[in-house]
């Protein structure tokens, strides 16, 4: 696996490196359907610009979370990517603002989240969002149902829909009452529900208060008893991510925790098979709130053909092209005059339009901390530690308190080794 890992990353770095004059390559991720959609728009680019050869290189999440870094640090890499770790790697961004046609667009239309994907301080154009994003719970409706459970309200706590989907599956005889995903992102939102504050009076982590450890402990508990899936946790190593989505589409799982970026990918897998429902966010004793975020579509700042970036980035950024790859993705735009002017969902179905609703409602409940996250320096660095700790302690290789004390622990050294 080592093997096959170092030469995967061999491959990335080489198709970045040997870039032509001309040629722009995106390492693209989907979570979805969303990468057919934006093939589908770059082809057209294609057609509109023959001199500027737009190679899209699709690849699975995980090289964007543990290949994509490594290639950055060599000084390599795609010319644009699609990232999940914006502010933690944003020394690696170009500035577009000196190439984009119109830098005053950007401002006024992706100014909002702007600081998500630029160093601190600056007022670079690194790229946008794709999306905006929040995380928050679904629901399998027809188990529910089926078990004669009624479905938990908009205030229930996180152990209210623990003890509901209990009695779910074990009425309905499925492996899962709960599932989180392999995400110190994802988990990071109920911390914050129970009160959690990552961040220190000087701007750098703090470590684990009460409130991130109370749920953390309640989590691990869950995993251990099989109230929360244990599977997705320790089916991989380190700060791997695994998605619980497969187990939900399947029917295997009562209530699932990801984010509004599953709709797409639920409306098109699971179709018929059962009916579903967004949730928000379970409460804690300090709040109701998921965690806002999305995927940013950036310029790497050792591409060779910048002019060129600038370009397909403008084309990219252009109102009608977000407009229309917002519609056919099902997601949230980041983009203020395509929110201001409403989007036209390209859906048939009541599921999908009721759950991307119920995201828009989420929002006017996220907390101040949630906030803060996606423009924090050091997010990414806590979520990783958090998330190899936390499934050590569900695998039973160490104690609950041991993994607690090395998180703060990694994060410090990470901190230290920064040099900031």
């Amino acid at each position: 696996m080592i093997l096959k890992s170092f030469l995967a990353a061999s491959a990335m770095a080489l198709l970045a490196s040997t870039a032509h004059a001309g040629d722009v390559r995106i390492m693209w991720y989907s979570d979805g359907v969303e990468g057919e959609v934006f093939q589908d728009l770059i082809n057209r680019f294609k057609a509109q610009n023959p001199g500027i050869n737009v190679i899209v290189d699709n690849v699975a999440y995980n090289v964007i979370k543990e290949q994509l870094p490594v290639q950055l640090e060599a000084g390599n890499g795609p010319d644009i990517a699609r990232v999940t770790s914006i502010k933690d790697l944003a020394k690696h961004w170009l500035d577009l603002r000196p190439l984009v046609a119109n830098a005053a667009y950007w401002d006024e239309n992706f100014g909002q989240q702007a600081d998500w994907m630029r160093p601190d301080g600056s007022n670079q154009i690194s790229g946008f969002m794709t999306q905006l994003t929040l995380t928050g719970g679904f629901a399998n409706k027809t188990l529910f149902e089926q078990a004669g459970v009624p479905l938990p309200g908009p205030k229930a706590t996180w152990e209210e829909w623990a003890a509901a989907s209990k009695k779910v599956a074990a009425s309905q005889q499925i492996p899962y009452p709960m599932a989180l995903d392999r995400s110190g992102h994802r988990i990071s939102a109920p911390n914050i529900s129970y009160g959690a504050n990552y961040i220190g009076a000087d701007g750098k982590p703090a470590a684990l208060d009460q409130g991130a450890k109370a749920y953390l402990t309640k989590f691990i508990d869950w995993a251990k008893d099989g109230t929360m899936s244990k599977d997705v946790w320790v089916s991989a190593a380190g700060q791997t991510y695994r998605a619980a989505a497969d187990d939900f589409i399947n029917g295997q799982v009562a209530f699932y925790y990801a984010g509004s970026w599953q709709i797409p990918n639920f409306a098109k897998k699971i179709g018929n098979n059962f009916d579903w429902v967004a949730t928000g966010s379970p409460c804690g004793p300090a709040a109701c709130t998921g965690l806002p975020g999305g995927a940013a579509l950036v310029a790497v700042k050792y591409t060779k053909n910048p002019k060129e970036v600038a370009k397909v980035m403008d084309y990219l950024a252009s109102e009608p092209v977000i407009k229309e790859f917002s519609e056919r993705t099902l997601f949230l735009p980041a983009h203020k005059a395509v929110l201001a002017k409403g989007v036209d969902f390209k859906t048939d179905s009541p599921l999908v339009k009721d759950a991307l609703n119920k995201f828009v409602e989420a929002t006017k409940t996220t907390s101040d901390m949630a906030q803060k996250m996606p423009g924090w320096r050091w997010s990414d660095t806590v979520y990783g530690a958090i998330v190899t700790r936390v499934a050590q302690a569900i695998a039973g290789e160490m104690p609950t308190q041991e993994a607690l004390t090395r998180i703060d622990a990694d994060v410090a050294a990470k901190v230290k080794a920064s040099g900031l």
